[in-house]
């Protein structure tokens, strides 16, 4: 396939003539990739972006590969997106029905249009024929054209063989893609392609094209794959004399390492495991929209209300765009800074793997949960880890744990502690500027790590924490004077 020297980057395609419609059609297989995510948002986008109309259709004629709940699937990931749609299988529509298994009658309704026509035929080929036709082919080293073995007098079709598009004009071919500019395609690119398999249900590259026509849509947002089908797309809307739609071809995702699309191997995975992991919806629209668009400037964080109003299909890139498993990690946790206290609430109490743990002061510690996670999941390694347990319960540990580096005289940890006491009963203010102000001259003084170590171990039990002065703020004055107590006894022993 080939592009010209032409550029749609002069052209205007924002100014809309008429009403946009657009739609997503995915197959029911089961796995809901990032790719077709993102083509599904980008239909989105343009349809809201120009007040126009969004299709949910379900393209469910490959029985064989059909996943039995895979539409319930699709509905609930988009709808966990945020990506609503104005006619589909849940809701109807003046277009209905959405899914293509119950639209077998309008396909067999154009089909026997083209029949009429003369541009239709029945294929009385067995599959071994076949076979050995394109043996020939290969053996002249040729490729393998099944309009080179058009027969002269195919039978009536009857339904129970399949049915061929018979391609009249056999030239090279050009179309406008509004991502891609003019692009063409020679001969060899159109051959008589199945419309109606013998079992009755149609091919994607005939059904599409008629539901797309009964629809309405006048924008397809498409992955790249589609671009060699083509051809075969435009012989058959010249046959059944339509109006073509509009092109959108998306640059594919690539993975990690940018040389190939992105796959399973590379760590692409079914979206709604993200939900798993704790992404929030805001974050994955927001980074897969800047996957393979750019709205221009430096900002990186936008509202969905942003993105609608700056998506202009100009500015989709024409080249693959990487998945950043990284950059996505640090747009959720960009959202998270954000939440309100309540949600964060309710994760940590949700989270918690001990019902009978009581959380006192709990309010206290989200700042810190918010501090040290990117996505929701982290909160459970926090509770599992034993990070978050301490600020609710008294630790226990071993009195080693108290020692700082280079003492081993505990008769010198337990002054420190209790002169750190001495300074914290003082102490008027009880927030964590106060407490560091408190202590620091003293820490300073006799150096800092003899004095802070003993004190943040002895208030969670662990050798990594948060630092001791936010710590000794989330557990209270009471609580943490009561538990350098329990570490000078533990010292006496």
């Amino acid at each position: 396939m080939n592009k010209s020297n032409s550029s749609n980057k002069n052209l205007n395609h924002s100014e809309v003539v008429g009403h946009v419609v657009t739609r997503f059609a995915p197959s029911p297989t089961g796995f809901m990739h990032v790719g077709g995510i993102r083509t599904a948002l980008y239909a989105w986008l343009y349809a809201r972006k120009n007040n126009g109309t969004m299709i949910l259709r379900i393209e469910d004629t490959d029985k064989e590969r059909e996943v039995s709940g895979s539409i319930d699937h699709i509905i609930e990931s988009l709808k966990w997106l945020g990506i609503t749609w104005d006619e589909g299988p849940d809701i109807g529509g003046p277009n209905a029905p959405y899914l293509q298994s119950q639209r077998l009658d309008s396909y067999k309704k154009y089909a026997k249009i083209l029949v009429e026509k003369g541009l239709a035929y029945a294929d009385p080929y067995t599959e071994e024929e076949l076979d050995n036709f394109r043996k020939k082919a290969d053996e002249e080293k040729r490729p393998f054209l099944f309009r080179d073995h058009r027969p002269e007098n195919p039978p009536v079709w009857d339904g129970s063989q399949p049915l061929r598009l018979k391609i009249i004009n056999i030239e090279k071919i050009k179309w406008l893609d509004l991502v891609r500019g003019e692009l063409e395609a020679g001969p060899e690119a159109l051959d008589d392609f199945i419309l109606i398999k013998s079992d009755g249900y149609p091919t994607y590259n005939f059904a599409h094209i008629i539901d797309d026509f009964e629809m309405g849509v006048t924008h397809i947002f498409r992955a790249d794959e589609f671009i060699s089908s083509t051809p075969k797309f435009l012989a058959l809307y010249e046959a059944l004399e339509i109006k073509r739609p509009e092109f959108v071809t998306l640059p594919p995702i690539m993975g990690p390492d940018g040389k190939k699309k992105l796959g399973k191997r590379d760590g692409a995975k079914d979206i709604l495991d993200y939900r798993k992991d704790g992404y929030l919806p805001e974050a994955i629209v927001n980074f897969l929209a800047l996957v393979g668009w750019n709205p221009g400037g430096e900002k990186e964080i936008f509202t969905i209300g942003e993105i609608i109003e700056l998506f202009e299909i100009e500015k989709i890139h024409t080249g693959g765009a990487k998945f950043n498993e990284e950059k996505l990690l640090w747009t959720n946790r960009e959202f998270i800074k954000n939440i309100s206290n309540e949600v964060f609430l309710k994760e940590i109490k949700n989270r918690n793997p001990d019902k009978n743990l009581e959380l006192n002061n709990i309010e206290n510690v989200v700042e810190i949960v918010r501090e040290r996670i990117s996505i929701w999941s982290d909160i459970d390694f926090m509770w599992q880890n034993g990070e978050l347990q301490f600020f609710f319960v008294g630790p226990v540990y071993e009195k080693t744990l108290l020692f700082p580096k280079g003492i081993d005289d505990k008769s010198i940890i337990i002054k420190h502690f209790q002169k750190m006491k001495e300074i914290l009963e003082n102490s008027t203010n009880w927030d964590v500027d106060s407490i560091k102000t408190d202590l620091w001259d003293y820490a300073t003084k006799v150096g800092r790590g003899n004095v802070l170590w003993p004190l943040r171990t002895c208030l969670t039990g662990r050798e990594k924490s948060p630092d001791p002065f936010t710590v000794a703020h989330v557990l209270g004055k009471t609580e943490t004077l009561s538990r350098i107590d329990n570490a000078i006894n533990l010292l006496k022993k």
